[in-house]
């Protein structure tokens, strides 16, 4: 985690007071349910209201709102997000500026894809593209993916299919020198959520059905997603080759849209149109 500097925390703590000042002052007394009292020199909610509604002392609350070094908790933070009326986004936005992680989505996980993002999907053949969340799951793959990468119906996870599918592992070019970077971008991905035993589900199962996967999860090497060119050597197509880009989908938190783009001057692009065939004009 990187280190906040001085001016960096200042200016933290400068937000902080402007978004919990701005976020009051949209709201009335009604919109909260509660009786309005007097005349209000400014719009929106009072201090002393609002802390009333998160159920906290209106001291703690002011010194929080003056951007004052105080210990805030999730607990606290989730009852003012709910006496602002604040969005996720906002909520989100609220434990940033009040140095916390933020909150993972609450009510389980949302897998459902949208049509917008299956459309994209469909729109990138005939070149592969994966969407994936943060445990590796595979959330959508179109066409092309299943036919150049050799995924089928059982593959639902890129890090167990890459140590188990064995279509994919006998045309990965380099499969044994690019398992440990893999791994290792496993490895990294998890200690942003030491907390959810999705990850744990995922290690445990996987390292009872690989021990390939095992031996190089017990190394705890830790790195970044390799930016390399993927390698196939597909059994109809001969030898491919795709850089790779991964996007994050900014409304749905840690889903990542992977692109493959065939790599210019290999001929790859000629091969794989020629490889799919009928299934270019179903997309046209």
């Amino acid at each position: 985690m990187t280190r906040e500097t001085p001016a960096g925390k200042r200016r933290r703590r400068e937000q902080l007071s402007d978004f919990l000042r701005a976020r009051r002052a949209r709201l009335t007394p009604g919109d909260v349910g509660m009786a309005s009292a007097g005349r209000r020199r400014t719009p929106g909610l009072r201090r002393e209201e609002v802390a009333v509604l998160a159920g906290v002392g209106v001291s703690w609350y002011t010194w929080l709102e003056q951007g004052r070094d105080i210990n805030v908790s999730t607990e606290v933070l989730d009852a003012i997000a709910r006496a602002l009326r604040l969005s996720e986004p906002e909520r989100v936005h609220l434990y940033l500026l009040a140095g916390l992680n933020p909150p993972r989505p609450g009510g389980g996980r949302d897998t459902e894809v949208s049509p917008e993002l299956r459309h994209l999907l469909d729109a990138w053949m005939p070149r592969p593209a994966i969407l994936r969340d943060r445990y590796w799951n595979l959330l959508a793959i179109n066409d092309a993916t299943r036919t150049v990468f050799g995924y089928d119906d059982v593959d639902h996870n890129c890090l167990v299919s890459f140590f188990t599918n064995a279509r994919y592992r006998g045309m990965h070019v380099q499969w044994e020198s690019a398992a440990p970077a893999v791994v290792a971008a496993f490895r990294a991905t998890t200690a942003h959520f030491t907390d959810d035993p999705e990850f744990d589900r995922v290690v445990g199962e996987l390292s009872a059905a690989s021990p390939e996967f095992a031996e190089l999860w017990a190394r705890h090497e830790v790195g970044s997603p390799p930016q390399t060119v993927k390698a196939v050597r597909h059994p109809e197509a001969g030898d491919l080759f795709f850089d790779t880009t991964t996007l994050a989908v900014t409304d749905r938190p840690h889903w990542y849209l992977e692109l493959y783009n065939p790599r210019a001057g290999t001929g790859t692009a000629g091969r794989v149109e020629r490889l799919l065939g009928g299934r270019l004009a179903a997309h046209a």
